[in-house]
């Protein structure tokens, strides 16, 4: 399966092999992954802390609805018989 992350990871460790700092190269491609792995960490918290939102605002909703401060008595006397 191709990963276009895992990819530029490789494509990153084999430019950096040609200084042959290998400590270097590791910490750059270290570095890289973990700031990639974290934004996407980062969005799926956002994705979840919204869903979370709307379920919320979705079960909530009807306990929101207007209150009649009239009572059924005085509904009824507005009839005509």
């Amino acid at each position: 399966m191709h990963d276009p992350f895992e990819e530029s990871l490789r494509d990153l460790l084999q430019s950096s092999a040609l200084t042959h700092d290998d400590n270097a190269a590791l910490g750059r491609v270290l570095k890289t992954a973990n700031r990639q792995a974290g934004a996407g960490d980062l969005f799926a918290l956002l994705g979840h802390w919204f869903e979370a939102l709307m379920i919320g605002l979705n079960n909530g909703s009807p306990h929101i609805m207007p209150v009649s401060r009239r009572g059924a008595l005085d509904s009824s006397a507005d009839k005509a018989d």
